[in-house]
């Protein structure tokens, strides 16, 4: 059996006319084509369609039954081709967006919530990991894209995982101080005037942006005296705040009132606290393509 849409949408125009002559019409072609059409519809189904006569022309049961089909089939079909075509644009899908947890402090929420504006019926998740998990999870397929800070990834290993990573945000780092520190009242300070006393930073062995920072110091002249590592950003600055060290810490933290702590400006070559999103670079991925679109980044993705 070979049944097509235009078939049924020629069926369906005679049905609603009551009228070849109106159906062509209605269809832009003559009637030739169009009783052609249902006769060789009616051929195929094996079944009487209309009922004619010199005096009238109805539908048959079998006719009737199929006029209900056919509507109901075809209106499945256009919602079926919109939908599609949302899902190419990215309108429709959804985005698992990775991490790390001080880039909520900055533009990220801003950007989620002009995506969610935009893309309303995208449903997106956010999975807060250090960079070294997000890494793996978009190697994994386990998130679509993934934010964190310096250092980048070289591109020899971005090329063997078919990742891409550009910039997303500037952004500087900062010295986060316990408010009665002798630095904290200063307009900026530089980083040689905390070598010697007790830093705080995140764990070493987990976050590279911590490690970054570390060589920044040494780049600086001095090896800075780590007292604490921990896993949380937050647990560092509670830390700060009890007086307990300094910290190193991207520009946007300050944007948070957190008690007993100062965010003071490095005066000489501050080190990048640079956002960037990376992505796969195979495959087709519609939402993903939107959600760089508001990033302006990645030229619609290759």
């Amino acid at each position: 059996m070979s049944i097509d849409l235009k078939q049924l949408k020629y069926f369906l125009a005679v049905a609603e006319e009551k009228s070849f002559s109106r159906a062509a019409e209605r269809l832009h072609i003559s009637q030739p084509p169009l009783s052609q059409q249902i006769q060789k519809l009616e051929n195929e189904l094996g079944v009487r369609l209309f009922a004619r006569t010199t005096r009238s022309f109805e539908l048959t049961a079998a006719g009737k039954a199929l006029m209900t089909e056919a509507a109901d089939l075809l209106a499945r079909m256009r919602m079926t081709i919109d939908t599609v075509r949302q899902i190419d644009r990215g309108e429709v899908g959804r985005l698992r967006v990775g991490i790390v947890g001080s880039a909520m402090w900055g533009p990220i929420p801003k950007l989620l919530e002009e995506f969610q504006t935009r893309f309303p019926r995208v449903s997106w998740t956010l999975h807060e990991l250090g960079p070294n998990d997000q890494f793996e999870a978009l190697r994994a397929k386990q998130i679509d894209v993934g934010f964190w800070r310096e250092p980048r990834i070289d591109a020899d290993s971005l090329k063997q995982s078919n990742l891409k990573q550009e910039l997303g945000f500037r952004e500087s780092v900062c010295v986060a101080l316990n408010q009665n520190h002798p630095l904290a009242t200063r307009p900026h300070v530089e980083l040689t005037d905390l070598a010697g006393e007790p830093m705080l930073t995140l764990s070493l062995d987990r976050a590279p942006d911590a490690r970054y920072q570390i060589q920044c110091c040494v780049d600086a002249g001095f090896e800075p005296v780590i007292f604490q590592e921990v896993t949380e950003p937050q647990t560092v600055l509670a830390m700060v705040g009890a007086g307990l060290g300094w910290a190193m810490m991207p520009e946007t933290t300050a944007r948070v009132v957190w008690p007993g702590v100062t965010f003071v400006p490095i005066k000489t070559n501050p080190p990048s606290a640079n956002l960037y999103i990376t992505y796969p670079t195979q495959g087709d991925a519609p939402v993903v393509r939107a959600f760089l679109k508001i990033l302006d980044v990645g030229g619609g993705q290759p």
